[in-house]
């Protein structure tokens, strides 16, 4: 009999700024709810959550919250969506399912933050309460994503285009690892998929690595890494294009695609001015995808 030990017992549980998720375009602004069990299916050498992410939640200290719980936690914070983030959600895919059904009939909203490494069954089955994902696309490379995750690259490609068929709202974190994830020909490969299949309205995060945990050793990416991989998906087709971890750069503002104004103007996880009206552009009316209200 097989059973899991991850239901009901998270050892991580906050409130956070949506945007730290990352979700731009999914009520900017907002604070989200965000919980997680220890654990992970892969095991990426750059884990920044490796102390809880590596290790069962029998080694854990936890909270007792069954599902109904943790909506009603977000109801009495009087925010308006549940995260589940900081290690993997699909090891605790069953304490998410519920979470994410019972969070469905009271109006709040749910998120994924996944490395997207799941099965089609149980994502599509998850999909039908789902709100919202940010996928972390390691890399473009089937032999970098085994060397860096233990895993493979085809899943979790096949992971976007069910979350994107399903009508979740869907956002996608590139993390530019120095010499294994930042070739300018991996990331306009990966931006070529992108918009080829049907996701250039969905926004990519480059993120800047940091040394951390096997990969200490490793220098931080060089800022012009991360603004030239900015540029290759924007002439590959990529609406909106953000800047991780690198305050320096500014790069966590939404430019309309039309017109090039701010729509929403930020400093880090902090929104400053939202110019966005109806869903759209207040300048030129531009459509700017996203959930807004």
């Amino acid at each position: 009999m097989l059973y899991t030990t991850a239901f009901g017992n998270p050892c991580s549980i906050s409130v956070d700024p949506i945007e730290k998720k990352p979700l731009f375009h999914f009520f900017p602004g907002t604070e989200i709810l965000s919980l997680a069990t220890a654990g992970c299916n892969l095991r990426c050498l750059n884990c920044q959550n490796w102390t809880i992410s590596q290790i069962s939640p029998s080694e854990t200290d936890n909270y007792f919250l069954l599902p109904d719980a943790v909506v009603e936690e977000a109801l009495k914070r009087s925010v308006p969506a549940i995260a589940f983030t900081y290690t993997e959600p699909t090891v605790f895919y069953e304490y998410m399912l519920q979470i994410a059904q019972s969070a469905k009939k009271r109006g709040v909203k749910t998120a994924m933050v996944s490395n997207g490494y799941i099965n089609e069954k149980p994502l599509k089955e998850l999909s039908r309460s789902l709100d919202a994902a940010n996928i972390d696309l390691k890399c473009f490379d089937d032999k970098i994503y085994r060397t860096l995750t233990g895993g493979s690259l085809d899943p979790v490609l096949n992971s976007l285009k069910i979350l994107h068929e399903s009508g979740v709202w869907l956002e996608i974190t590139n993390l530019l690892i120095p010499g294994m994830t930042d070739s300018p020909e991996m990331i306009e490969k990966m931006c070529r998929w992108l918009v080829d299949n049907g996701f250039s309205d969905n926004p990519i995060h480059f993120s800047r690595f940091f040394p951390t945990f096997i990969l200490k050793d490793l220098p931080p990416t060089p800022e012009s890494t991360l603004k030239e991989a900015q540029q290759i998906a924007k002439n590959a087709g990529v609406k909106f294009v953000y800047i991780g971890n690198s305050p320096s750069l500014a790069g966590e503002s939404t430019i309309c695609p039309a017109c090039g104004r701010v729509v929403i103007e930020r400093n880090g996880y902090i929104v400053i001015q939202n110019n966005i009206l109806n869903g759209s552009c207040s300048s030129c009316k531009e459509k700017i995808a996203g959930v807004w209200e």
